[in-house]
């Protein structure tokens, strides 16, 4: 259950620890998804908590959900101002060249009958910009620290492909599948609150990663 997943409640937010597999957007095939656990997410409250942004079905880690519609306007206000402050966790299949550095490469949504749709490069697509950094290197793939400062779809996934070269590692729509899944991780979230404490999340070390070879780094 979600309930034993949280990693930080006040009055106002709430951020859990969603697993990898688990749609934020109820899928067309009426499987189950973040919506089947709102109801054991209200801790006393009759007010459904609802998401403020969105992660990857096959992403795990940092979600932030808002307990009234004033406190989500303002979330999500300072996600749209670029305000609040994301760290993931990536392994990629191949190593980067460098040790750190930008992604700024703009996304555009391209599509066909027979693959779907897909985010890409595009100088005339929205701007994107990710910083990252190389953690730890092993059996030939890489664990990278991504810090997006923005928030297009894809953008990580995108930004290892065409910007540093390697997809991420698992990602079934930009590299090749992976028995464990997908190996990328919202592993901290801050976002600022004026007059209060800020909401701060740092979700754990998910097991899967385990399977590539790569332990915490931060343990």
């Amino acid at each position: 259950m979600l309930g034993d997943r949280v990693l930080f409640l006040d009055g106002e937010a709430l951020v859990i620890d969603k697993p990898a597999g688990l749609p934020v957007d109820r899928p067309r095939d009426g499987a189950i998804s973040l919506e089947n656990h709102l109801a054991a997410l209200t801790f006393g409250f009759r007010r459904w908590p609802q998401p403020v942004h969105r992660l990857d079905r096959d992403t795990s880690g940092c979600l932030l959900l808002s307990r009234n519609p004033k406190a989500h306007a303002r979330f999500q206000q300072a996600f749209e101002a670029g305000a609040v402050a994301k760290r993931y966790l990536a392994v990629l299949d191949g190593v980067p060249a460098g040790e750190a550095g930008e992604i700024d490469l703009p996304l555009a949504k391209v599509s066909t009958r027979e693959r779907g749709w897909w985010m890409t490069g595009d100088p005339k697509g929205k701007a994107a910009r990710t910083a990252w950094r190389l953690l730890d290197t092993r059996d030939g793939r890489a664990l990278v620290e991504f810090r997006p400062a923005t928030g297009r779809t894809h953008q990580i996934r995108v930004h290892a492909l065409e910007g540093l070269g390697h997809a991420v590692t698992g990602d079934p729509t930009y590299g090749a599948a992976h028995p464990a899944g997908m190996m990328l991780h919202a592993a901290g979230l801050v976002v600022p609150r004026a007059g209060k404490e800020d909401i701060a999340a740092t979700a754990p070390w998910p097991e899967r990663f385990a399977r590539t070879g790569f332990d915490d780094p931060g343990a």
